[in-house]
């Protein structure tokens, strides 16, 4: 038997519905990005072009690739898996679409249905006790439609909070790649000025003996003495100070990419040279724009914005439209029949007359929240400038700092291999040599050490604009 139908709302009633939704305005001011002064050029000499942000460039970038090191790439490849830190993030972000999801199913009708039996004892005068079977199902309907947008203003909020959250992400795997290059880097450093001070303590070593037996001889002076043990000391404490530095490196990049320190060896290269990546005279202005916490920023002020309208729409009255029918009787067999129907249909409307003004101040709060992450986006983009002169400056001195210490390299190797000719026909001491050999030693270390910081001021450029300015390729950075 077919079961009968409930009666339908009428046309008149769908098309008055759709006619409301549809003309439903959401009140609260629509949102315009906070305007910010944005320089033509950085004060260090670079200019930068106009572009529109782009939200997942400091993700998809792989700007690391462009220091060619398969070794440092394949660090980087596993923090950016096993990183908890990103882990963590990664969560906060399906949390925030989540979030997204569960607004947005607000616009839509909420169904629910039923199904409930109950046996229960009755007691009534003069005729005594007896038992009453009650089974009953049901399926109810209820909408309230976004009369005023404060549905869809929650949606704004939370999707610009959803962005928001997707920044922090991008910011997280960006400051963990660039941290793990500068630890990197700072690991090989140490490895280059261990193979120096380990040369130097050999020539210091031969110097003291020497210092020694000229003191046994009488032609060296116990003041001499003094000061070769001191020279000696000073470069064997450097050598401490600097194999405790690499090892604490090593340590760091091991958790970084999410293992203990005990499972993480990196060896040794004396040998290693620092690239030199050229920073092209025009920059696109994306890579600022896509900075994570500008992004964050930015996005925070529209979710503050929407919060706004959310608030004024609470001074509005509600409407609820509730639909029920089901089929109740004493026993099962007979439940689904026409005399044991019921069903309701109607609207509901609601407001509030009074509160003692927390509708308004809830209002005002968040205006003010808003005004304050205004202000927090405008700081952030200045502070952005500041992060970028300032790499750049670096990068600049460095550069000039490098090329005055390669002519003193020239120029000492140049002295050394004069000195060693000279030894070579005697008109020279062995004492002589390896003063000079020292002084090689360590213009070649100071070199080698700016290079090294050079190349870090690099990485600090990259952080700072939001990523690689050289594309997914990687590598074309260092042909701009």
């Amino acid at each position: 038997m077919a079961l009968p139908a409930f009666p339908p709302p009428t046309l008149a009633v769908c098309a008055a519905l759709a006619v409301v939704y549809l003309c439903a305005c959401a009140v609260g001011p629509d949102y315009r990005r906070p305007s910010v002064q944005v320089p033509e050029t950085f004060k260090e000499g670079i200019e930068w072009r106009r572009a529109h942000a782009d939200l997942q460039g400091a993700i998809s970038s792989t700007w690391w690739l462009a220091y060619d090191d398969d070794e440092l790439a394949r660090l980087v490849a596993a923090a950016l898996i096993a990183n908890q830190s990103i882990v963590a993030a990664q969560a906060n972000y399906r949390l925030a679409q989540a979030t997204v999801a569960a607004s947005v199913a607000s616009l839509y009708p909420t169904v629910t249905a039923g199904f409930s039996g109950s046996r229960a004892e009755t007691v009534t005068a003069g005729t005594g006790s007896g038992t009453q079977t009650v089974i009953s199902t049901n399926v109810k309907a209820s909408w309230e439609p976004d009369l005023w947008g404060q549905i869809r203003r929650e949606i704004e909020s939370s999707k610009a909070s959803a962005q928001a959250s997707d920044a922090e992400l991008a910011g997280e795997r960006l400051s963990i790649a660039a941290t793990v290059v500068t630890d990197y880097f700072q690991l090989r450093q140490a490895d280059v000025d261990t193979d120096s001070f380990k040369q130097q303590i050999e020539i210091d070593t031969r110097l003291l003996a020497m210092t020694q037996a000229g003191v046994k001889l009488g032609t060296s002076s116990n003041d001499d003495l003094l000061t070769a043990e001191d020279t000696l000391d000073l470069v064997v404490a450097d050598l401490q100070t600097t194999q405790t530095a690499r090892e604490k490196d090593e340590h760091a990049i091991a958790v970084l990419t999410g293992v203990p320190p005990a499972s993480l060896t990196i060896a040794p290269r004396s040998d290693y040279a620092f690239a030199a990546l050229a920073v092209p005279p025009l920059l696109p202005s994306e890579l600022l724009e896509r900075r994570y916490d500008v992004v964050d920023a930015e996005r925070t002020a529209a979710a503050a914005n929407a919060k706004i309208g959310e608030e004024e729409a609470a001074f509005f009255p509600t409407l609820e439209l509730s639909a029920e029918g089901g089929f109740q009787h004493n026993a099962l067999a007979n439940l689904f029949s026409l005399p044991n129907r019921f069903w309701s249909v109607g609207p509901s409307l609601a407001a509030t007359l009074f509160d003692g003004g927390a509708r308004s101040a809830a209002v005002r709060e968040a205006r003010a929240t808003y005004d304050s992450d205004v202000a927090n986006y405008r700081q952030t983009v200045l502070s952005a400038f500041q992060s970028v002169e300032d790499s750049l400056s670096s990068c600049n001195h460095l550069k000039e700092e490098a090329q005055s210490y390669a002519g003193i390299l020239r120029r000492n190797q140049a002295l050394f291999d004069s000195q060693n000719a000279q030894y070579t026909v005697g008109t020279v001491s062995e004492q002589t040599v390896l003063t000079q050999r020292l002084i090689l030693l360590q213009a070649t270390q100071n070199l080698k050490d700016t290079q090294a910081s050079l190349t870090a001021s690099t990485v600090t450029l990259i952080e700072n604009l939001g990523g690689g300015w050289q594309g997914d390729g990687g590598k074309d950075a260092r042909n701009p």
